[in-house]
C-alpha cells in the first residue's frame, strides 16, 4: 500500500473544467472566443468575396436568379454579402476586443449569414453549405463559451484603474 500525501489546494480526480484554470482566472475554453472571432473575419471576407463576385461577373453562378429561392437579381445579392460581410468583420473584431455586446451581435449575424446563404443555395450549393457550418460553428462557440471572457474582461478593467 502506498503512502502518498496531497499538496494543499490541489485536487484529486479526473479532470475536470475548472481544472483548467489560469492564475488570473481565466478559462482555457477562451480559445473558442478566439476561434469565433477569427470565424467571423474568415465569414466576412467570404461574404465580401462573394459579393464582388455577384456584382462584378454574374454569370459566374450556376443558375440565373429565377433558380433562386428569394429571385432578386445579382446584384441586389452583391449588395446584401458584401454589406454583411463588413459588418460581420466589424462584428468579429469586437469579438476579438472582448466586448460582451459582440456576443448578442455575433449570434445575430451568424443566424443572418445562415439564412442569406440557404437562400443563396441555388446559386453556389458547395460555397453555401460552407459558410452556414461556419455560421453554426460561431454560433456553438458564442454561445457554450462566450462567458468565459468576462474574467479577462473584469481583468482589464481592474488593470486599466491602477
Amino acid at each position: 500500500m502506498s503512502n502518498t500525501r496531497q499538496a494543499p489546494g490541489t485536487k484529486t480526480g479526473a479532470a475536470t473544467r475548472d481544472t483548467y484554470d489560469t492564475a488570473d482566472g481565466t478559462s482555457g475554453w477562451t480559445g473558442w472566443i478566439v476561434f469565433a472571432g477569427v470565424m467571423m473575419l474568415m465569414m466576412g471576407a467570404f461574404h465580401v468575396i462573394q459579393g464582388l463576385v455577384a456584382l462584378f461577373q454574374d454569370t459566374y453562378y450556376l443558375v440565373g436568379q429565377e433558380g433562386l429561392v428569394v429571385q432578386v437579381d445579382y446584384t441586389t445579392w452583391g449588395w446584401v454579402h458584401t454589406i454583411l460581410g463588413a459588418v460581420v468583420i466589424l462584428a468579429g473584431v469586437a469579438l476579438l476586443a472582448g466586448q460582451m455586446w459582440a456576443r448578442v451581435i455575433a449570434i445575430i449575424l451568424a443566424f443572418g449569414s445562415a439564412l442569406v446563404n440557404i437562400a443563396f443555395l441555388g446559386a453556389y450549393p458547395l460555397w453555401s453549405i460552407t459558410m452556414i457550418a461556419i455560421d453554426v460553428l460561431v454560433i456553438y462557440a458564442v454561445t457554450m463559451h462566450g462567458k468565459e471572457m468576462k474574467p479577462i474582461m473584469a481583468g482589464r478593467a481592474t488593470s486599466d484603474d491602477e
